[in-house]
């Protein structure tokens, strides 16, 4: 029902206004912007079109922003070139009500164009831009939770038109709210009238100082797509993966940095948009910590909405408590094997960690492409007891012969975790809205949520049969009563225990349940415990 609700906003729905009253809400086109001046929903984008010069070389000749005003706030926002002489500004309104906007540039015909438009309340299912929130966790702009549950498929946007809207067909009936992609192919992408992002003729007839507005044009619908189905569209600037096949890995610096202004200017204004600088960025050789210290802050500058940024490495972790990460993203296959693991990482920066990557479900004949469907969940429980949050891929074999492998290309699931990691985020809405805090770090007491009200417990491979009902100390006191359920993390079932359970104090570290009781469990893997204060 929610991402029905979501695909509404490309259809145009009806939203209240500013003064609380019913405003009809602007239709958004393919590209998933409003073309008008107004009205533009809080947090939907804005699209200013302008006739400009096409002489010359437009890409580097001509600058373009406006200033957006609302009362006394102002807001600098970069234009782009879009080809055949049109230049075009995107702009994201982070509040309802009136606002006007006025060009600069040093092209006489761009420069000093006005204009006014309304801002108007979101429609359903456009809850703003995904930030940081609570230290560890992140939400929406409106202040809902955002429980992280990704996936990758690095190249999808490359493939054939067919291929990705199969891609969108399966995303929209799977349990994840953002995708990892690449900007840049891989060295095997290659389809019938590809487009790709600089002008020019493969594999290395590129001109570097042009952009192909036509294959941008593709990536801001997919981008716009994913927003429509609530799904976080984390971009991947630069990855390792073309092997020289095409030269984006290794571009002079004034490209890399052209680049980069050229890709925010174009899509900061959609809310669902998060930064990775790049994909294993230590296998990018002909690159150093300058360059990518660079990168981070030239995205920043350009960047008027402040959207999310990280990068995430391959052996060699990047410093990631530089002021310019707002969270941590990292590839670890043995991190979220149990939680202690897990949680050293919060510890470290002090800041949301996403273990992006943590091997994958598959039969692939390299070993990080072999998780089981178990394991794969096993993973996600471990990291969200750590207060932590964990990525999905797979990569089985596409026996159909196309090639068509969910890691590199997209197109449909074949693995058994995702009808699990729907279950699990599920569990995780119900959970309390600041996010889950462990509760006694490496004291092998697996449990994470709020103290004294809520504790999510998870036994990873262990096979108990019983559990004796006890809670670490911080926030208890005798007399609080506990209801308790027991989860089947892999079966998918909430099973309640009759009765409540009522605390006192065991000793300097525990209360337990007055009784002596325990928890009857199965004696099967993946179990995990849901105990929440009742009155």
């Amino acid at each position: 029902m929610k991402r029905r609700v979501c695909m509404m906003l490309l259809a145009g729905v009806v939203v209240l206004g500013h003064a609380g009253h019913a405003a009809a809400q602007p239709a958004v086109n393919q590209f998933g912007v409003t073309r008008a001046a107004g009205p533009v929903e809080r947090w939907g984008t804005l699209e200013l079109s302008f006739t400009g010069p096409a002489t010359g070389n437009p890409f580097v000749d001509v600058e373009l922003s406006a200033v957006f005003r609302q009362g006394g706030r102002e807001q600098l926002v970069p234009g782009f070139y879009d080809g055949d002489g049109v230049y075009k500004i995107r702009f994201m309104p982070d509040s309802v009500g009136d606002w006007t906007y006025e060009t600069r540039s040093g092209a006489p015909a761009l420069h000093g164009k006005r204009g006014a438009f309304t801002a108007v309340q979101p429609a359903p299912g456009n809850h703003g831009p995904v930030a940081v929130r609570n230290t560890y966790h992140f939400g929406y702009g409106d202040g809902t939770p955002f429980w992280q549950v990704g996936t990758t498929s690095y190249a999808w946007t490359h493939q054939s038109a067919a291929l990705q809207e199969q891609t969108l067909k399966t995303l929209a009936g799977a349990p994840f709210n953002k995708i990892r992609m690449a900007i840049f192919p891989n060295n095997d992408d290659q389809v019938a009238g590809q487009h790709f992002p600089f002008a020019g003729k493969p594999p290395h007839g590129w001109d570097f100082t042009r952009f192909d507005p036509v294959f941008f044009r593709n990536l801001d619908q997919r981008v716009a797509q994913l927003r429509a189905l609530g799904i976080e569209a984390d971009l991947i600037l630069f990855h390792p993966y073309d092997k020289g096949r095409w030269g984006f890995d290794r571009m002079p610096a004034a490209v890399d940095d052209r680049y980069l202004r050229y890709v925010v200017a174009r899509l900061s204004a959609y809310r669902n948009v998060w930064w990775s600088m790049a994909n294993e960025y230590d296998f990018l050789t002909e690159k150093r910590t300058d360059d990518w210290d660079r990168y981070f802050r030239i995205v920043q500058a350009a960047d008027p909405y402040n959207h999310l940024r990280s990068i995430h490495n391959a052996f060699r972790f990047y410093d990631h408590s530089k002021p310019w990460v707002t969270h941590v993203s990292i590839q670890h296959g043995a991190a979220t094997e149990d939680p202690e693991r897990a949680v050293l990482f919060r510890d470290v920066y002090n800041k949301p960690v996403v273990f992006d990557e943590v091997k994958y479900e598959g039969n692939w004949t390299k070993r990080w492409g072999q998780l089981t469907p178990e394991e794969m969940v096993l993973r996600f429980w471990n990291g969200a007891v750590a207060g932590t949050y964990v990525g999905h891929s797979e990569i089985y074999t596409d026996t159909s012969g196309k090639g068509e492998i969910w890691l590199g290309k997209g197109g449909v699931l074949r693995g058994q975790s995702a009808p699990r990691l729907a279950f699990f985020r599920k569990i995780l809405a119900d959970s309390p809205a600041g996010g889950l805090e462990p509760i006694d770090k490496w004291q092998e007491h697996p449990f994470a949520g709020k103290h004294g009200e809520y504790y999510l417990g998870y036994f990873n491979r262990a096979q108990p049969t019983t559990w004796p009902f006890a809670l670490f100390k911080t926030g208890l006191k005798d007399g609080m009563r506990f209801k308790v359920e027991v989860i089947d993390t892999w079966n998918m079932t909430v099973t309640p225990i009759e009765g409540v359970f009522e605390i006192k104090k065991r000793d300097d570290y525990m209360f337990a349940d007055k009784d002596g009781r325990s928890i009857a469990l199965p004696g099967r893997p993946y179990m995990a415990l849901r105990i929440v204060r009742v009155p």
